[in-house]
């Protein structure tokens, strides 16, 4: 069966069963590698990608149920070579230290302040409940964070 998906703004035919999960279909096929294998249980958060605008964990999601849906994946933040405003915000605090969690966090606080641009620390830190990080113990992620909705 053939799911015809919107990645990053390009079609995308799979071939895979239905049951594959995206995960695969992104990192396997079309070499998208931000998102990344860590859990597969949909509890760590660093697979997360957009689903028509919503954040979720593609490591729980079918490639047989995306017929017709788009996907983002971090890979699509950066505009012309230039990273986004949560990105170069991030990168100013020097938040990335290991680098698995932080594709699904930057897409987590992507979807959030769309919503939310001036949000508040508590805020911010129930936003990243679905994003598990063994690295940082989240100060300079929520720091980088509430610097960016001050800039809004």
């Amino acid at each position: 069966m053939a799911t015809n998906i919107l990645i990053n703004g390009e079609a995308h035919v799979s071939t895979r069963e239905p049951m594959t999960p995206l995960l695969d279909v992104l990192r396997e096929e079309l070499f998208l590698t931000g998102a990344k294998s860590v859990c597969r249980e949909g509890i760590c958060g660093a697979c997360i990608v957009h689903l028509d605008g919503q954040p979720v964990v593609s490591c729980l999601v079918p490639v047989g149920t995306l017929e017709g849906r788009e996907v983002r994946t971090v890979e699509s933040l950066a505009a012309e070579g230039e990273p986004s405003p949560l990105q170069q915000v991030m990168e100013e605090h020097d938040v990335v230290q290991c680098g698995m969690c932080f594709p699904g966090i930057l897409m987590t606080l992507t979807s959030f302040f769309r919503e939310r641009p001036d949000a508040g620390r508590d805020e911010v830190k129930a936003a990243l409940v679905g994003n598990i990080c063994r690295c940082t113990g989240y100060e300079r992620i929520v720091d980088a964070a509430i610097a960016l909705a001050k800039r809004s």
